[in-house]
Order: C-alpha cells, then sequence, then structure tokens
C-alpha cells in the first residue's frame, strides 16, 4: 500500500520500482548524491541542512540528464549550471560524490560553474578563476586563472598556497 512506499529508503525503492525508468531515474540521482537511507514519505522540514540543499540539488541536476533514446543525440540541448557553495554542510564522502555527479553533467555536454571554497572540489575543477586577493573591499580582482596545477604554482593566490600542500607533486 501507499504507506509501506512512503516508508521505504530510497535504496530500497530503487529495487522496488527497477522496473520503471522514469522513477528509477529520480531515484538513482538521489542515491548518486548519497542520499540512499532517507524515506520516500519524509517531510522536508525533518531534512538536515545539507540534506535539503542535495535534494534541491538532484532536482536540478535532473534537467541536466536526459533519457538517452535513438533521436536523443542530435536533440541534446546543453545547459549552465550555476552553482553557489554546493558543498555547504556536505561531509567530505558526499563531496566526492558531488564532484562525480558533476562530472557527469560535463560528460554529458552541460557546463558547470561552481563558485566554491572547498579545496576537494576546486582541486577537480577543469578551470579556476581566483578572486582577491583578500574579501570585500581587497577582493573581486582576479588574482590567477587557470587549471588547479596553475593556481597552485602561482605565489600571489591564497587557494594556490592550499592547493599546493593537498595535490600530489606540487
Amino acid at each position: 500500500n501507499i504507506s509501506q512506499v512512503l516508508d521505504l529508503s530510497v535504496a530500497e525503492a530503487l529495487d522496488f520500482f527497477r522496473a520503471f525508468p522514469r522513477i528509477r531515474r529520480a531515484l538513482q540521482a538521489l542515491h548518486d548524491t548519497g542520499l540512499d537511507y532517507l524515506k520516500l514519505g519524509q517531510t522536508s522540514p525533518t531534512l538536515s541542512g545539507g540534506e535539503a540543499q542535495r535534494v534541491k540539488l538532484v532536482t536540478h541536476l535532473l534537467a541536466g540528464f536526459r533519457e538517452q533514446t535513438p533521436m536523443s543525440d542530435r536533440n541534446t540541448k546543453s545547459n549552465l549550471f550555476l552553482l553557489e557553495e554546493p558543498t555547504i554542510g556536505l561531509h567530505m564522502s558526499d563531496v566526492k560524490r558531488l564532484v562525480e555527479v558533476l562530472q557527469r553533467l560535463v560528460d554529458a555536454g552541460h557546463t558547470v560553474i561552481v563558485i566554491e571554497h572547498n579545496l576537494e572540489l576546486i582541486a577537480e575543477a577543469d578551470w579556476v578563476v581566483d578572486l582577491g586577493p583578500e574579501g570585500g573591499q581587497s577582493g573581486g580582482r582576479i588574482v590567477a586563472e587557470g587549471s588547479p596545477e596553475e593556481i597552485a604554482r602561482n605565489k600571489r593566490s591564497h587557494t594556490g598556497y592550499h592547493l599546493r600542500r593537498m595535490l600530489p607533486g606540487m
């Protein structure tokens, strides 16, 4: 009955709805962002800040993943995703999962622009624009731009200093 379905976790629902691609697609997106344990009937006020942010992110990301059909290659439309601090409140393992989901968007031909302070996510970027050199009145200028490795080699970049300490071989 519906009460039993609403009591399923995302992980359980993935198996239960395996024969329904449209439902499975949404559940898979929740799974991919680390929300396997949520119950389908869980109300939004019971979610933590990080969980709520990921649920919201999943709804936006689903627009970027089209179901594959024989005609989809010709009609694929790429989207621009602009995300501000999507890692706030996330555990490091969830940041890694988020990076994988964002990479799938890029691999599907979409553009992803992220405003972020989390070095784990910055280190995975294709291109970084480092603004600064400080915040507020002392910021807002481009200090460095390039790959994370190029930023790490820039001695004027505060971000580069921290990337040097975490990137292998820097």
